[in-house]
């Protein structure tokens, strides 16, 4: 039996409880985790933005230490340090043949299964397909991947969705280029992954937008130059601070329809507009034809920062030891695991970076 943070029903709080987990079976993986991030999806999880089977136990961001491995698992073995890998490509779709891994049709298939039980016998569901939130997990083989050397376990949580969504935006997505001006939209643990992430790439003018005049010093020490109070003239101080232009590539971290437009709005003619945030079916973004036209520009959706972790987690690691990313300076809040619910009130409000649940 291990503690785990279970959502009963969607709309529900989440529940501290135990759960029995299994031994892994073939092609499975029982890790030990030793932290989490609280991630922004995990609360579109819980109230049905994202749909989810449910009893589950979320958390989709984590590392950790194998603890035992099934029949047929190679690439690992007990006492290794491993990172979670939500969103494992299967390789043999239309996706994945054209190398398009993220968005393997087939990713989250593992997310119906039941990969554990409660003290009563109630089945859970393996939320996005790790269930992180909880002391350990049993996932697919393919859901882990070895911790690169040099980078501390617990930190290496964040390198499960923050930090490869953020890079991915940055070099995959929006391909900002040295020199380019970026705005970057919501400080929260992605946002401050994507401005590191633009100063890794060479980006001249990095500015951030929060509504929270407090995320200022956590925007700046990420790499923003500026700093604009989210308001009705947001788009006009991004122009003004872009030699009256627009930024050359806007970046949206929070899913809301009127962030999405605002972001394009601050965008230069013949700029780029990445949308990473995730929003709900409610939230309608228009555009009259003239204009996208006119302004010449790109609107991209992104999806976990267009990224293929086997490939990206040694890049990450160079810039990690070479002092140019810094994980624990994305985390604001280290919690325990019944912490949750305060870290989700928090994101709710706005405030602070990422929490990082520690077990």
């Amino acid at each position: 039996m291990v503690r785990a943070a279970v959502l009963p029903a969607v709309g529900s709080p989440l529940e501290i409880t135990d759960i029995e987990l299994p031994e892994p079976g073939p092609g499975r993986v029982r890790v030990r985790l030793a932290a989490a991030g609280v991630c922004h999806s995990d609360l579109s999880l819980s109230n049905g933005t994202m749909r989810v089977p449910v009893p589950a136990v979320l958390g989709h961001e984590g590392a950790g230490t194998v603890v035992s491995v099934g029949e047929g698992v190679t690439h690992v073995a007990p006492g290794d340090g491993v990172v979670l890998n939500w969103a494992p490509s299967c390789g043999s779709c239309h996706h994945c043949g054209i190398g398009e891994v993220w968005l393997c049709a087939n990713a989250l298939t593992g997310a119906a299964s039941v990969y554990a039980r409660t003290a009563d016998g109630t089945e859970l569901h393996p939320g996005l397909n790790v269930a992180a939130f909880a002391e350990e997990t049993v996932v697919a083989a393919n859901c882990v991947l070895p911790v690169p050397d040099g980078v501390p376990l617990a930190d290496a949580a964040l390198l499960g969705c923050a930090v490869l969504t953020g890079y991915g935006a940055v070099h995959h997505s929006a391909r900002v280029r040295q020199g380019e001006s970026v705005a970057v939209f919501g400080v929260g643990g992605v946002g401050l992954a994507t401005l590191q992430s633009a100063r890794i790439a060479g980006a001249a003018t990095i500015i951030a937008v929060d509504v929270s005049p407090e995320k200022e010093s956590l925007a700046r020490g990420a790499g923003a130059t500026d700093y604009v109070i989210a308001s009705d003239t947001t788009a006009k101080e991004i122009r003004k601070l872009t030699g009256g232009q627009g930024a050359d590539v806007a970046i949206e971290c929070v899913g809301r329809a009127a962030t999405i437009r605002t972001a394009w709005d601050s965008t230069r003619r013949g700029g780029r507009t990445t949308v990473v945030g995730i929003g709900g079916k409610d939230q309608q973004v228009s555009f009259n034809a003239l204009e996208i036209f006119h302004w010449g520009r790109t609107l991209s959706g992104c999806v976990y920062g267009n990224s293929d972790p086997a490939r990206d987690l040694p890049v990450l690691a160079d810039h990690i030891r070479a002092g140019r990313l810094d994980l624990g300076s994305l985390v604001t809040d280290r919690i325990s695991l019944d912490g949750i619910a305060g870290a989700f009130d928090n994101m709710l409000e706005g405030k602070g970076g990422r929490a990082l649940i520690v077990f």
